[in-house]
């Protein structure tokens, strides 16, 4: 049958304009609107951390238990419901695990092997906070032995029959097990994630790397054994990785040369652990200092008080450093109050939170150093066997829930971005 003329052309010409029409007018507003959607790389400028060209103050958690949890079906629901909580209380970063080496789970079950079971656990992780708009602070190795640490590594370079030493600061200067490392810092930052298919080391959901959960060495006090490590090791990871920011992990103690030794420091053992803040923090490829908080694990005389008054000192000074020796942000990446102190009350995490909280705040609004604090640490109903004395489930504390919430409105009035988007609106348009 002949065609019936051009009747049905002339209306899908007619839509063809139309659609034309929309896209020359609202096309760009269309990929604005998706570029604004994507998550950008936080860089660094001076003392301040930036994104999106404007200073940002983080105010965020520790879950050192993501990649654990997102293994298997039954616990893997738990990261996304802490991810959820965090972001509705306005937290911007979380603190968790890149590593379990040996052991159940082990994401590196001996030097070079990996299980792409648990690596599609930490995948998941990643794609879960950048769903929730929760960037990752990301901990290579750990200096203590949970999840394997420098003791794993040592202990796997004497089953080959290459270690040099069984002590565990080997970990630092063997060769043999510097290689380990190094092959695992490849692996990881080169890893393809399988759900979003972005390389981690091309992934801003990633707001930096941590080198070493507490580094000491205790035997070179002199802190030279670890200072040629970070040097070594960081200069290898900004050769594979030149966009994400890097740090140590530091608790913050001064070292033996240091003249704050003796008026900072808790006690003259801080002195005597082979790292120094300044001096490792000063590391050309180090972008940010790291410090923790734990007066009442560091001092064994002293009341709830006390220890109140020495982490305001404590953080004062370091931030001192970040302004005037460092000229680096300076972020408190874990803090808490035991409750298993003899004179611990329930009233006192409150006042030791909003304590921190407030000299972070008054720093941000001077444009100093103080780059924000990390919370130590986050779980959810149900993981007592992953609680120590320090674990909170937020919702389940009221108090602690509005002072995280407050700190985050305050910190993002400082530079406006509590009005840039409909989660910081809504949260902070309520009085805690």
């Amino acid at each position: 049958m002949a065609p019936a003329g051009n009747g049905p052309s002339i209306p899908i010409l007619g839509f063809l304009t139309c659609v034309a029409f929309l896209y020359l007018s609202f096309g760009d507003l269309w990929f604005d609107y998706n570029r604004e959607a994507e998550l950008g790389f936080v860089t660094r400028n001076g003392t301040q951390f930036v994104l999106d060209g404007k200073p940002l103050y983080v105010n965020g958690w520790n879950s050192y238990w993501f990649m654990d949890h997102a293994v298997n079906d039954h616990s893997r629901h738990r990261v996304g419901a802490m991810l959820e909580a965090g972001s509705k209380m306005g937290l911007t970063v979380c603190r968790t695990w890149a590593f379990n080496d040996g052991g159940y789970n082990a994401l590196q079950i001996s030097p070079g092997r990996f299980d792409e079971r648990v690596f599609k656990a930490l995948d998941h992780v990643i794609a879960e906070a950048k769903t929730h708009g929760v960037r990752l602070l990301l901990s290579l190795v750990n200096n203590l032995q949970a999840y394997g640490g420098k003791t794993q590594y040592v202990n796997w370079a004497w089953q080959e029959g290459v270690g040099l030493s069984s002590s565990n600061d080997s970990f630092f200067f063997d060769p043999s097990i510097r290689r380990y490392f190094k092959n695992y810092l490849t692996v990881l930052l080169t890893r393809k994630n399988s759900i979003t298919g972005v390389e981690y080391r091309d992934d801003p959901t990633i707001f930096a790397w941590e080198l070493i959960n507490e580094p000491r060495c205790l035997t070179d006090i002199s802190g030279d054994t670890l200072q040629d490590w970070i040097n070594e090791m960081t200069a290898f990871i900004k050769s594979i990785d030149k966009k994400h920011l890097l740090t140590v992990g530091l608790e913050g103690f001064y070292g033996p040369k240091s003249p704050k030794r003796l008026t900072v420091n808790p006690e003259r053992w801080a002195s005597e652990l082979g790292s120094d803040f300044v001096r490792n923090s000063e590391s050309p490829n180090i972008d940010f200092a790291s410090v923790h908080i734990y007066p009442d694990h560091w001092f064994h005389d002293q009341g709830f008080e006390e220890n109140l008054k020495f982490a305001v000192k404590w953080m004062l000074s370091h931030m001192e450093d970040g302004d005037k020796e460092l000229k680096k942000p300076v972020l408190f990446t874990e803090f808490g109050l035991s409750n298993m102190n003899k004179d611990y009350e329930p009233s006192q995490r409150d006042r030791f939170y909003r304590t921190i909280f407030d000299v972070v705040y008054k720093s941000a609004k001077r444009r100093r150093s103080g780059a924000g604090t990390l919370v130590w640490q986050f779980l959810i109903q149900g993981m007592e066997g992953f609680n120590d004395e320090f674990g909170i489930v937020p919702w389940e504390k009221d108090s602690i829930q509005r002072l995280m919430m407050e700190q985050s409105c305050r910190l993002g009035k400082v530079t406006g971005r509590h009005l840039l988007d409909k989660k910081s609106i809504e949260i902070c348009s309520h009085k805690p």
